[in-house]
């Protein structure tokens, strides 16, 4: 895969309500943040494609993490409409159909399958009738991915080790949920710090709530990546 650069491995998450919003926050965190996650909360709420031409057009990247989660069709048919957005990734959920019917219209766009997210744990699943483990699961999914043609899966850092063990470089690892060492770990249940997430194979980590809620968001943007920095010497 194309070497990452150092600073793009942060995706700070503009998990804000609305367009305006979004844009003060990123003019906020000025150069500290090269990549956003824009989601469902600003995409329901108007704007969401000229605040993603904006970003772009400031120089940033966009990870479009909207969780394409339908008939095969109608998600092929999102994603073809999607791809000319300018945005760098794009979520679906990891179910094989949808998957591949993704994978077929992604065009340049990288699309990433959401394995289980950060904010359920064991309980959770068993719950849901699934009667494996969490990280069998994300194995399972990730595997799926691969062969349906996405480029990479959104996991935790806890099961980062075991993916890229087995698929190495085929994956990028993108990782949620990511707290730094004495933040609140809020309704994330499988979290890890910045160092730990790196140390245990993730290319990429999303953070959103410990930047944004920070007495000064710039600042704590830059602390992360001087975590990154440390983690990625070469």
């Amino acid at each position: 895969m194309t070497r990452i650069p150092r600073r793009e491995r942060l995706i700070a998450a503009l998990d804000v309500p609305d367009a305006a919003l979004a844009r003060a926050y990123a003019e906020r965190l000025g150069e500290a943040v090269k990549f956003y996650k824009i989601g469902l909360e600003l995409f329901t709420a108007g704007g969401y494609f000229e605040l993603l031409a904006w970003l772009r057009g400031r120089g940033g990247k966009v990870f479009a993490d909207l969780k394409l989660y339908d008939i095969p069709e109608t998600v092929r048919r999102a994603v073809a409409n999607l791809r000319a957005s300018g945005a760098e990734f794009l979520t679906v959920h990891a179910e094989r159909s949808i998957m591949q019917a993704a994978a077929r219209e992604k065009g340049a766009l990288k699309l990433l399958a959401v394995t289980v997210l950060t904010s359920f744990d064991q309980k959770n699943l068993a719950e849901m009738g699934y009667t494996g483990s969490v990280e069998d699961l994300v194995l399972q999914r990730a595997r799926a991915a691969l062969d349906s043609g996405c480029d990479g899966v959104i996991a935790s850092g806890l099961e980062a080790p075991k993916i890229k063990a087995a698929f190495g470089g085929k994956l990028l690892v993108v990782t949620p949920g990511v707290r730094p060492a004495g933040t609140p770990t809020g309704d994330q249940k499988r979290t890890v710090d910045v160092g730990q997430a790196f140390a245990n194979g993730a290319d990429y980590i999303v953070v959103g709530r410990p930047i944004r809620d920070a007495a000064d968001p710039r600042a704590a943007a830059e602390a992360i990546q001087a975590s990154i920095a440390a983690a990625f010497k070469d």
